[in-house]
């Protein structure tokens, strides 16, 4: 006796005839016929008594038929119980970001996420672009959040957030006092700025590329704690994503703006290895990461930062 068997003197007794279980069973009649003969000649026992057109289960069918049920709601419920287990989630998954993303997203994402998923253990890699990239690409890293654009093809990468990046001074600097920021307001400023490899650079690079200024920086560095503590002692000026300085901005220990005429908005993404299946532990912290999306602070949102932020 086998499982194929017990499903077809279920489907028998169903539908009250051969033909029907075979149309259930997407099988021949003469394929279901054959199927109860040989059960029987098993059990030496009549299952089904044929009367006319008509079938009549007997006592040993009517057994058969209720140890199918037990039969195959235990398969249902084992199946079930499996597949619960599978949905708590445990082992450890490694995360790439840079400073900011690590300071600012992070955070809130990682509490997000064991909120769900307790027991996954997460452990973080920091570092420049180009390192966490290598370590993606060498397997010591399972998932990064890196800063755009990321072209290696044996990566896959994802857009997941757009942050604006502003104009921010000392609130006592000259440029605090004005109604709007001009690029010419920046000639001969002091900056403070991202280390010249990074992609964040690259964008205010091609910004002051386009305008026209040759920046005068005394410091570059990753971190942007740094460049806010040399802001902060009136070392000079920066342009930093915002939601690294919404905080001191709020409480007006810096000063931030647009630059009247310019849009400088750095885009981050998920970056991991190609493979045929995305792992279950990534998906799942996609789906926290849209969940605290609308909680980050990536733009002032039009608000009035200390200066005149329309273009």
């Amino acid at each position: 006796m086998d499982l194929r068997q017990l499903e077809i003197v279920q489907a028998v007794a169903e539908t009250g005839s051969f033909t029907g279980a075979g149309r259930k069973l997407h099988v021949s009649q003469s394929a279901i016929s054959r199927q109860i003969l040989l059960l029987e000649d098993e059990l030496n026992e009549s299952i089904f008594l044929r009367v006319g057109r008509r079938i009549r289960i007997t006592p040993a069918g009517e057994s058969l038929v209720q140890l199918s049920n037990r039969v195959f709601g235990d398969i249902k419920e084992t199946i079930t119980v499996i597949g619960d287990s599978q949905q708590v989630l445990s082992g450890t998954l490694r995360l790439a970001g840079g400073m900011t993303v690590c300071m600012y997203v992070f955070p809130q994402l990682l509490q997000e996420y064991r909120r769900h998923h307790s027991l996954v253990e997460v452990k973080l890699i920091t570092g420049t672009s180009q390192r966490l990239l290598q370590e993606i690409r060498g397997g010591a890293a399972d998932l990064g959040f890196i800063t755009l654009p990321v072209n290696e093809t044996e990566l896959v990468t994802v857009p997941a957030m757009e942050e604006e990046m502003m104009l921010v001074a000392h609130p006592s600097h000259p440029l605090a006092r004005k109604r709007r920021i001009l690029p010419h307001d920046l000639a001969q400023q002091p900056f403070v700025l991202f280390e010249a490899a990074s992609n964040s650079r690259r964008i205010v690079d091609t910004f002051f590329a386009k305008e026209r200024i040759e920046p005068r920086i005394v410091m570059e560095t990753e971190n942007v704690e740094i460049l806010k503590a040399l802001v902060r002692s009136e070392m000079g000026i920066t342009i930093i994503p915002y939601q690294a300085v919404a905080r001191e901005v709020r409480s007006r220990q810096l000063f931030c703006a647009r630059i009247s005429g310019a849009r400088l908005v750095r885009h981050t993404g998920w970056v991991y290895q190609r493979s045929n299946k995305v792992p279950r532990m990534l998906e799942e912290m996609f789906k926290a990461y849209q969940r605290i999306l609308p909680k980050l602070s990536l733009s002032p949102g039009g608000r009035n930062s200390g200066a005149d932020t329309s273009d």
